[in-house]
């Protein structure tokens, strides 16, 4: 490739990487506002960041605090605080870890998972209405790419 052809791809990656940027920039605002108003579905004072913690102790079945704040890439004390609130309003609980009798396990309580599902079920609904006008097709590239930008993500350390 000549060195005019390597600027031009470069100008042109260049252009698509800011687009990207741009477009993600408006997802991820939108992504918070809509995790707030999820939130509350699950119960009006549940502070947004939960939600994901809720998703993940449904998706394993539970486990420990030290596990979770890995699962989730923040640190144990933030997850604590959520876990603690989440325990006060009455979606999570906390058992004795079979594996280790010292630790505990997390989990969701019947509460936590019934209000977590009703929640999920509203969201996919409102990405129905959302994006009814989309193939089928359309709305699976987009997952994969989602999917193939997440485990970027998770490889590369970001």
């Amino acid at each position: 490739m000549t060195e005019q052809g390597v600027n031009v791809a470069e100008g042109a990656a260049d252009a698509a990487i800011k687009a990207l940027e741009e477009q993600l920039s408006i997802l991820w605002r939108r992504a918070r506002s809509n995790s707030h108003k999820v939130a509350r579905r699950v119960h009006p004072d549940m502070e947004p960041a939960a939600y994901g913690l809720l998703v993940i102790l449904q998706r394993t079945g539970g486990m420990r605090l030290t596990d979770l704040a890995t699962n989730v890439g923040i640190g144990k004390p933030s997850v604590s605080r959520q876990i603690t609130m989440l325990e006060q309003l009455g979606l999570v609980q906390k058992t004795a870890d079979p594996q280790d009798g010292r630790a505990q396990a997390i989990s969701l309580t019947p509460l936590g998972s019934s209000r977590l599902f009703a929640a999920q079920s509203g969201r996919k609904d409102a990405f129905r209405h959302l994006m009814e006008d989309w193939s089928a097709a359309d709305i699976g590239d987009l997952a994969r790419l989602l999917g193939q930008l997440n485990e970027t993500y998770t490889r590369d350390n970001y």
